[in-house]
């Protein structure tokens, strides 16, 4: 079984302040893993140091992707080499259509793989043929990104983004925040249909509905900073109905 990701003793800050405090995670090819747990715990951090934001500061351990050294590796690096991160809150860029957007996104990434680039129609027929894995409306794709969508098309776009670039390793910051049970099946099934032997998702989540459509192999729990408990599926089952308390309280 191939090895995508593993982290080792990492720790994180921003400002001074250390938000992960030593995880350790390992992430192999054909998986899904879910990170679940309470406000404040660290899961959006964590999915923004993968990613290579900036922002935080990593301080302490080490982080492998495909066996390279991910750390250091610039944000740029890190989406050509295929890591995709699916925002909690996506954003929109002003005056750059979908179309270019993608074009120039997928361009990099194919000359990362070695591959030719995309003529014009070939591109298109892509565009149109992601566009159905998320039921994305075809006139979007051509407004700028993000720009007058609604909360539900902004998630769809997120995952068209991934149907498009094809990740190794997608990491979806709380994908289902916001969405209502239509658009949470559409996005969740798009998720499910972009998944194959060789590539692994991280779902990070407050609620077992989402794990109802994405079911992962790995459930993790993180809290103040570090991943206090795995398991099965059945862990996100018991955390809908019991909550975190029986969990952390010897943690408080």
């Amino acid at each position: 079984m191939k090895n995508i990701l593993t982290v080792k003793g990492l720790h994180a800050s921003i400002d001074g302040k250390e938000i992960l405090r030593g995880i350790d995670f390992t992430v192999n090819a054909g998986e899904v893993h879910a990170i679940m747990g309470p406000n404040g715990s660290g899961k959006s951090t964590f999915a923004s140091v993968l990613a290579g934001s900036p922002r935080f500061e990593v301080t302490a351990g080490e982080v492998t992707y495909n066996g390279l050294d991910l750390l250091g590796m610039s944000i740029e690096e890190r989406a050509r080499a295929g890591i995709f991160l699916g925002f909690q809150y996506p954003v929109e860029i002003p005056g750059v259509s979908m179309a270019n957007f993608m074009k120039i996104a997928v361009a990099r990434r194919r000359e990362y793989l070695g591959k030719e680039p995309l003529g014009a129609g070939d591109f298109l027929k892509l565009m149109r043929e992601k566009g159905k894995v998320v039921e994305l409306d075809s006139k979007l794709t051509g407004r700028a990104v993000n720009e007058g969508f609604s909360g539900g098309e902004k998630k769809k776009n997120e995952i068209f983004q991934m149907a498009m670039l094809e990740p190794e390793l997608a990491i979806l910051d709380e994908t289902d925040s916001g969405l209502d049970i239509d658009a949470l099946r559409i996005v969740a099934e798009g998720v499910n249909k972009l998944k194959t032997p060789d590539n692994a998702t991280v779902v990070i989540t407050h609620y077992q509905r989402l794990l109802d459509y994405i079911v992962p192999d790995f459930v993790h729990v993180l809290y103040k900073g570090q991943i206090i408990t795995s398991g099965g599926k059945e862990l996100a089952l018991k955390l809908e109905k019991e909550g975190y308390d029986w969990l952390i309280g010897k943690y408080k």
